[in-house]
């Protein structure tokens, strides 16, 4: 390529110190963290250093070397390429979302996992294709409203609600109910951001809290069974510890045993080894976590999430590109919205319904998609904004009429200030 194309493709003037390092520094924090607490719930002591680079522990750190690649492969290039691939990738997506419905596939390409249809096994790794739909909602959302207005009415929240919602439906057939529930924040984030009117988005969630009813007879057995267990558990402890709660009240307890400042590895390691948390080393990990660390550690691995939003939400804060915004809001609901929804699921605030821990947990796919989000967040935090750019989102309250009298000294709908 020559010098001129990959100025352009890049960008000329980077902004090297940007507040998207942050992001950067407390993902791979995260991540080690992930390393140790895996082998702290899965393995013995080492008999040497202080963690053993075998099994998931190597399987992982493998992951996080095509993570991190990954991630400098989306920063690098000019966000604004990336609106090239917004449609084809989300129309590749919903194709293979709906490819591991069809139910004639071989089990050896969609191998069911939990009862839930997520994965295809592609020999050397296995893809969940729900986990890249993820990035293809929030560039297909940031696409479509970062020059509108029309979201702005009962009517225009439909084409939103569909790029999001086809996706999470397929999601939820497999059924996934965990990852299909991170659509939703993501896209009312996005739609607030981009000028929404506030009382459409609170009648939508009010609409959808007292529709949550008639969707549960919709639901398979075992996650109405979860939460009754989880309904019931608040009247008695007890309840469902041999059967449906047995996990949720095994990592209760094994988190409990962390108390304030945690205890020693090997007392960590041994406690996990006799007391066989199921999914310890994905969904479950917050109690390896806690157990290991207590809960002063807990509080600072929550502390390096509120570093990374922190980093996301001062570079959407100083980006006034439209698209650029969007794709970090989008990125941060998202990845708040899966660690708010794992670490209550794991200390049963919430029904456990499958969702793993960004950057901890183990999985290929999704450390994957925790890293390129936050390329995402550095590849819009890297390009400095244009001295003369005009805000964005910003709406008057009533509707740009050429005919006023002030028409001349106002701007177009989409960019003008709000009254």
């Amino acid at each position: 390529m020559r010098e001129g194309g990959l100025r352009r493709l890049i960008g000329s003037d980077l902004a090297l110190i940007n507040p998207a390092w942050l992001c950067v520094a407390a993902g791979l924090v995260l991540s080690v963290l992930g390393l140790y607490a895996i082998d702290v719930g899965q393995n013995d002591a080492p008999e040497r250093g202080l963690i053993n680079i075998t099994g998931l522990v190597r399987t992982q750190g493998a992951y996080l070397g095509v993570a991190l690649v990954a991630m400098l492969a989306v920063a690098a290039p000019h966000f604004k390429f990336l609106r090239l691939l917004t449609w084809p990738l989300l129309a590749v997506c919903v194709g293979l979302l709906v490819f591991l419905l069809i139910p004639w596939v071989p089990s050896s390409v969609v191998r069911p996992r939990n009862g839930a249809r997520a994965w295809i096994d592609l020999g050397f790794i296995d893809f969940q294709p729900g986990e890249l739909a993820k990035i293809a909602v929030i560039l297909a959302l940031s696409e479509y409203l970062r020059f509108r207005s029309n979201h702005r009415t009962w009517a225009g929240l439909i084409p939103p609600a569909v790029i999001a919602g086809v996706p999470m439906l397929l999601i939820a057939r497999q059924p996934d109910l965990g990852m299909a529930l991170n659509f939703a924040p993501a896209l009312l984030a996005m739609l607030l951001v981009a000028g929404a009117k506030m009382k459409h988005l609170i009648l939508v969630i009010l609409i959808a809290m007292l529709g949550a009813p008639v969707a549960y007879p919709m639901l398979k057995p075992h996650q109405k069974a979860r939460i009754e267990g989880l309904v019931r558990s608040y009247q008695d402890p007890t309840v469902g510890a041999e059967g449906i709660m047995f996990q949720s009240l095994r990592s209760q307890a094994l988190a409990g045993a962390g108390q304030l400042a945690g205890v020693s590895d090997a007392k960590a390691r041994a406690l996990h080894k006799y007391n066989a948390l199921p999914e310890r080393h994905n969904d479950m990990i917050i109690a390896v976590v806690l157990t290991r660390f207590g809960l002063v550690g807990g509080l600072a691995m929550f502390f390096l999430y509120a570093l990374w939003f922190a980093g996301a939400y001062l570079t959407a804060a100083t980006s006034k590109d439209a698209f650029g915004q969007l794709v970090v809001v989008g990125c941060m609901a998202m990845l708040f919205a899966q660690a708010f929804i794992n670490a209550a699921m794991a200390l049963g605030l919430l029904p456990i319904i499958g969702i793993t821990l960004p950057f901890v947990s183990y999985g290929g796919t999704s450390l994957v998609t925790n890293w390129v989000m936050t390329g995402l967040v550095l590849s819009v935090a890297l390009r400095r904004p244009s001295r003369l750019s005009r805000p964005t989102f910003e709406f008057d309250s009533a509707p740009y009429d050429p005919k006023r009298s002030d028409a001349g000294q106002r701007v177009s709908p989409s960019f003008s200030r709000r009254a």
